[in-house]
């Protein structure tokens, strides 16, 4: 099972942008689909953006879309999670995942078999 290594979260003020990175630690695995997820206190793990194979379309949850890219390097296994304008509410611990799931299920956490630790965001106001 890939091991997935994130890194890029901490403390911001409202407004401002972070990048986190995740990258698989076997380089030569191909892992079809990767996302971001996140999960605030007291809350359950939600879809934050993904994208597939062909890296187009990229998917988003409604709450980012027009903030947030999410992006990825073949060459070195990694995704990427461009966040800006950041608010309060994107506080989270914030997951990378990877798997092959169909399209349907690409937004349901159950899908994916890789997960990375988690990295902290936290953006105060």
């Amino acid at each position: 099972q890939a091991q997935l290594v994130e890194s890029g979260g901490g403390l911001v003020h409202a407004g401002d942008s972070l990048r986190l990175s995740c990258t698989a630690s076997a380089r030569d695995l191909y892992i079809p689909t990767m996302a971001w997820f996140r999960q605030a206190a007291g809350e359950e793990r939600q879809f934050v953006a993904g994208l597939r194979r062909s890296a187009e379309p990229q998917y988003y949850a409604d709450s980012v879309k027009g903030r947030f890219t999410i992006s990825r390097d073949r060459a070195t296994n990694t995704v990427y999670l461009q966040m800006n304008s950041l608010k309060p509410e994107d506080t989270a611990v914030y997951y990378c995942a990877g798997g092959s799931p169909i399209l349907s299920a690409l937004r349901t956490t159950s899908a994916y078999r890789h997960w990375g630790q988690g990295t902290q965001v936290t953006v105060s106001s």
